[in-house]
C-alpha cells in the first residue's frame, strides 16, 4: 500500500489510495486516471456540477442520478464511475477535487514521476509545455508530469507548484509587488 505522507493522510488521501491499489491490482491505473481526469474537467467547466458536488442540499440519491446520467455523457465507466457514486452514497462529494488531485500524485509517484500544477494566463501551447517539463526536470531531477489550467486572472506568467514549492512569477504578482513598494515610498 502507498505509504503514509501528505498525500495519502485524511480523508481524499485514504479514498485515492484505496481506488490506487484497487485500479492497481485490476491493472487498470491508466484507465482510471483517465476517468478522473474527464471527472475534473467537467467540475473545471461546469459550474452546476460543481455545485452539486459541493453542496450538501443535495440528496445522495440526486447526486447519484446525476453523477450517473454525467458520467454516460462524458463516457466515465468502470472503476472511475464507481469510485464517484460510492462517494455519493458516503456523502463525501465534497472532497473529490482533493481525491482526484491524491490519485493523481500517487499514481505519478508509483510511475516515478513529480506532479507540477501550472496556472497560466493563457493555454499553453504543446512547445511550451514540453519546454516547462524540461526545465522542471532539470530542476527537480525526475519526470515531471504537468497538471495545467489557466487563469486569466494571472495577466501573464505563469504559477507553478511542485509538492510543497511553489514559483510565482506572474504578471498580477509583480504588478501588486510594485503597488506595495510604491505605496511604501509614498
Amino acid at each position: 500500500m502507498a505509504s503514509e505522507d501528505s498525500t495519502t493522510s485524511g480523508v481524499a488521501g485514504r479514498y485515492a489510495s484505496a481506488l490506487f491499489e484497487l485500479a492497481k491490482d485490476q491493472n487498470k491505473v491508466a484507465e482510471v486516471e483517465n476517468g478522473l481526469n474527464t471527472v475534473q474537467k467537467v467540475l473545471d467547466t461546469s459550474e452546476d456540477f460543481t455545485r452539486m458536488v459541493r453542496n450538501p442540499v443535495f440528496s445522495a440519491d440526486d447526486q447519484s442520478r446525476a453523477l450517473a446520467a454525467v458520467n454516460a455523457k462524458v463516457g466515465v465507466t468502470g472503476l472511475a464511475a464507481n469510485f464517484v457514486q460510492v462517494l455519493a452514497r458516503n456523502r463525501r462529494l465534497f472532497a473529490l477535487p482533493e481525491m482526484i488531485r491524491a490519485f493523481r500524485e500517487i499514481a505519478a509517484r508509483d510511475r516515478g514521476e513529480v506532479m507540477a500544477d501550472v496556472a497560466s494566463a493563457h493555454t499553453l501551447s504543446e512547445a511550451q509545455m514540453k519546454s516547462l517539463a524540461e526545465a522542471l526536470k532539470a530542476s527537480v531531477g525526475k519526470d515531471v508530469k504537468i497538471q495545467a489550467k489557466v487563469d486569466p486572472s494571472l495577466l501573464g506568467g505563469l504559477v507553478v507548484k511542485v509538492g510543497s514549492r511553489m514559483l510565482d512569477n506572474s504578471l498580477k504578482t509583480k504588478l501588486n509587488a510594485l503597488k506595495v513598494a510604491m505605496k511604501g515610498t509614498g
